[in-house]
C-alpha cells in the first residue's frame, strides 16, 4: 500500500501545533504527507513588534509573512507537499473574538472573502480535487467545534468532512478526478490526563502563567479531550525537536518563551511529541496497552 496522509488546517501554524511530530515521523518513514491550509492567517496577532505594520488594520500583508513562515516550518518537518485551499489568498482569515464563556466565536465584522463566508460546496470542491489527486488513506482535521470555536477551524472541519464524502461519489464532478474514498478520518485531540499532569508539574515548579487560568484539578477548555474519547496516539517524541523548530518558524504567532515551549521544557519531549486523535470514520486497527492505535494507518492493507 502506498500510504498517504492528508491534513486540513485553518491557518499557518495550526498544523505544527497539532500534528507537527506526526508529520515529521511519517515523512521520515517514507509516507506521503500533504498539508492543505485554508487561509493565509491574515487576522493573526503579531508577536514581533517590528512586523506590527503587517496587521490587517495597517498594511494588511501578514499573509505574505505567514506564508514564508509556513514554508520554513514545513522544511523543518520535511513536508514537501503543502498547499492553500484553492490557491494562496483564495480565502481570507475570518478573525474571531472571545465569548464570555471562554471559547472563540466569529468576529462582529467579517471580511466578505473570509473563509467563514465561503460557499461550502465551492470550498469543498477545491479539496475534492486534492483528495482525488493524492488519494490519501487517512485524513486529519478538527472536530465539529474546531477545538475551541474558531470559525475558521469549524469551517475547515465542515469543508474537509463534506469534501471527503463528495470525493468518494463516482458520479460527482468527474472533471475533478477519479473518485476516492478515504478509509479513515481523525480529529486532532489533546489528552486530558496528560494535560493535567503537565499543568501539575508547571504549577508545582512555581509557573502560574503558562496556560494561565487552567487548573490541573479543575475543568479544562473544550480543546482538551477526555481520555475515554481518544482513539489513537502517534509517538513522535523522536521528532520533538523538529516540531519545536517548526513552531519557532511561526515567529509572528508563537514565541519560544510561550506556553508550548514552557510545557515542553518542563515536562519533556512527551509534552508535544505524543499526538492524540479521535477517529471519526473507519475501523480501528490493533491497539496498544493503553487501548489506543499507535499508527493512524493501523488496520489498513
Amino acid at each position: 500500500m502506498d500510504k498517504h496522509l492528508l491534513l486540513v488546517h485553518a491557518h499557518p501554524d495550526d498544523e505544527s501545533i497539532g500534528q507537527g511530530a506526526t508529520m515529521a515521523k511519517y515523512v521520515a518513514e517514507g509516507i506521503g504527507v500533504t498539508l492543505v491550509t485554508c487561509t493565509g492567517g491574515e487576522m493573526g496577532e503579531i508577536l514581533v513588534p517590528e512586523l506590527a505594520h503587517m496587521a490587517a488594520d495597517q498594511d494588511d500583508t501578514l499573509a505574505d509573512q505567514r506564508r514564508i513562515e509556513l514554508d520554513h516550518a514545513m522544511k523543518e518537518l520535511g513536508v514537501t507537499d503543502h498547499r492553500y485551499l484553492g490557491g494562496f489568498k483564495t480565502y481570507r482569515d475570518s478573525g474571531m473574538q472571545w465569548h464570555e464563556d471562554g471559547h472563540a466565536i466569529p468576529a462582529d465584522d467579517v471580511h466578505e472573502n473570509a473563509f467563514w463566508n465561503a460557499d461550502l460546496t465551492e470550498a469543498a470542491d477545491h479539496l475534492v480535487a486534492v483528495i482525488r489527486e493524492v488519494r490519501p488513506q487517512v485524513l486529519v482535521t478538527y472536530d465539529q467545534f474546531g477545538g475551541y470555536g474558531h470559525p475558521d477551524h469549524i469551517q475547515a472541519h465542515r469543508v474537509a468532512t463534506y469534501a471527503a464524502a463528495l470525493a468518494a461519489v463516482p458520479s460527482y464532478r468527474r472533471d475533478l478526478g477519479e473518485h476516492h474514498d478515504i478509509a479513515k478520518i481523525y480529529w486532532g485531540a489533546m489528552s486530558a490526563s496528560r494535560m493535567r499532569a503537565g499543568l501539575r508539574m508547571l504549577r508545582e515548579a512555581g509557573d502560574t502563567t503558562t496556560f494561565e487560568g487552567m487548573d490541573p484539578d479543575g475543568p479544562l477548555p473544550p480543546f482538551i479531550t477526555e481520555d475515554e474519547n481518544l482513539s489513537a496516539v502517534v509517538d513522535g517524541t523522536e521528532y520533538h525537536d523538529r516540531k519545536m523548530a517548526a513552531l519557532a518558524a511561526h515567529a509572528t504567532q508563537i514565541t519560544t518563551d510561550g506556553p508550548f515551549f514552557a510545557l515542553s521544557n518542563n515536562v519533556g519531549a512527551t509534552a508535544w511529541g505524543l499526538e492524540f486523535y479521535r477517529i471519526a470514520k473507519g475501523e480501528r486497527g490493533p491497539l496498544n496497552d493503553e487501548g489506543l492505535e499507535a499508527d493512524l494507518f493501523a488496520g489498513l492493507s
